[in-house]
């Protein structure tokens, strides 16, 4: 089923969907209903307090208490989402999301959690649509028990901000549930060449329909790659019997205001090579293609926006696997654009498909370059499976935690000490040492390596190896498996440069 989503100014209390959804703040004084369901409040009076306090709601973010109203109001069924003590939209939208998993067998439902700004609207909207996402491919048919109809309650609902927001928030939330979806594909059916024919099919997709967002997709195959001197994906690529991609994409608009060039990691599947990794977490390897697949989406929203903003993008494909053909520790690869480097760990691949993509988006002369990737294991370890790592150019830095503050994604800002430079040059054989054996900072070694192939050029790394992918269960409105981390950062950041003067 089709869900279709709608903002309407309207009474919850007098609601006819089936289920209707409130807010609930935890207060000194104890639980007070949020900004939205006041009218839901007052139907019940008096009783309503009591009956907080006999359900044990505290209001505290994740509660969720669903509560049959027995015709106090008219929707059957009430839902009361904790908010936590404020409201703010990283507040509304997980708890949208919550709730978005707990009303089921529902046709309708009206969401009446705090929405009286443009923010809060598209909290709400991205909340709920991004917490009730499934991933069901591959299992049995069953019932699809998603609501028909969601009604998002604004006070605001005919202002032009708001609907402003609220159809943007579909548009991101359309190209996070995608990304989602193809980092939760099984790597055996999302190998290079499908995964950069997917990224065409989606490019057709996003174009549907009068006036849809024009991009250009050119896929360069192995025998291109080759003929560009594009070693680095190659080298990685040379195991498996799927050969490498690199998937370019250009957005265009006539008037763009600046240029912004995007670079993912797309190893489909990583089984470390020849340094092969540990068998108890590789079934989640198929998540690290997860930067690839959010610059995709995030440009294929960019474009759907219509920012005035030229978006170049390269995602580099390749499958990471052991075989009598896999590079091998000792190889000197030859990266696009000639720098050599010698592979000492072939289970840090990401760095060298990025290299050679970050080599042709230097060559396209953007004023920001921004590259994203599920990149290394001590950015987990420092910052853990909820905050992805920032580093490169201060301004730049700053930009993308500005981003995605606003996009409700964690990030934190890390270094690349000057000491890393003296190790990336550490080979005695070639231009550059792609690893070194040294127990600390290894992903500041990463940065520092990537930082190499910028060109000097403006430029931050996303580093999402812990956030691409969650391990655990549903919290808010991330859902277990693929996040979708990163796209809505790069469209906020997207956003904002579009109106730097």
């Amino acid at each position: 089923m089709t869900t279709s989503y709608t903002l309407r100014s309207a009474s919850p209390a007098k609601s006819r969907a089936d289920v209707v959804v409130v807010g609930v703040l935890s207060t000194p004084k104890g639980p007070k209903i949020a900004t939205g369901g006041e009218d839901v409040a007052k139907a019940y009076g008096r009783k309503f307090a009591p009956l907080l306090a006999t359900l044990g709601v505290k209001g505290k973010a994740g509660e969720l208490v669903k509560v049959p109203t027995g015709g106090t109001i008219g929707a059957p069924v009430l839902v009361l989402a904790g908010l936590g003590d404020s409201i703010t939209p990283d507040a509304v939208r997980r708890a949208a999301g919550g709730a978005a998993r707990t009303v089921t067998n529902a046709a309708s439902v009206a969401v009446a959690l705090p929405a009286d700004s443009p923010e809060l609207v598209r909290a709400v909207t991205e909340g709920y649509e991004l917490g009730g996402y499934a991933f069901t491919t591959y299992k049995k048919a069953t019932a699809d028990d998603a609501p028909g109809d969601v009604v998002v309650l604004s006070p605001g609902a005919r202002r032009k901000e708001s609907v402003l927001a609220f159809d943007e928030a579909q548009i991101v939330s359309r190209a996070v549930a995608k990304t989602r979806d193809w980092v939760n594909t099984p790597p055996g059916d999302l190998t290079p060449p499908a995964f950069a024919d997917a990224a065409v099919a989606s490019a057709k997709e996003w174009s549907k329909g009068r006036g849809g967002p024009k991009v250009t997709v050119k896929v360069l195959d192995e025998e291109r790659l080759a003929e560009l001197g594009c070693g680095g994906i190659l080298g990685v690529g040379q195991g498996s019997a799927a050969p490498p991609r690199l998937v370019e994409i250009t957005y265009s608009p006539k008037d763009a205001r600046c240029h912004l060039a995007l670079v993912g990691k797309g190893i489909t599947f990583d089984s470390g090579g020849l340094t092969i990794k540990p068998a108890a977490s590789m079934h989640e390897m198929k998540s690290d293609m997860g930067g690839a697949a959010a610059v995709i989406q995030a440009t294929y929203a960019i474009a759907a926006l219509g920012l005035p903003i030229r978006v170049s993008t390269f995602a580099a494909m390749a499958e990471n696997m052991v075989s009598g053909s896999s590079v091998r520790p000792g190889d000197v690869l030859t990266q696009y654009g000639g720098t050599t480097v010698e592979v000492l760990n072939t289970d840090a691949e990401g760095r060298l498909v990025l290299a050679d993509a970050l080599g042709r988006a230097v060559e396209t002369e953007p004023d920001v370059l921004l590259d994203v990737a599920t990149l290394t294991g001590h950015m987990v370890l420092a910052l853990g499976d909820r905050v992805a790592g920032v580093m490169g150019t201060d301004e730049i830095v700053q930009g993308v935690l500005a981003a995605s503050e606003v996009a409700g994604e964690d990030h934190w800002a890390m270094p690349i000490p000057d000491g890393m430079v003296d190790r990336i040059k550490g080979s005695k054989v070639a231009d550059l040492a792609q690893h070194d054996w040294v127990r600390w900072g290894g992903g500041l070694f990463a940065g520092a390596f990537l930082r190499e192939f910028t060109g000097g050029l403006p430029w931050a790394h996303l580093d999402i190896a812990g956030t691409a992918f969650n391990s655990g269960g549903p919290r808010g409105h991330l859902t277990s498996g693929g996040t979708g981390w990163a796209v809505a950062t790069l469209v906020d950041y997207a956003r904002a440069l579009s109106k730097d003067d």
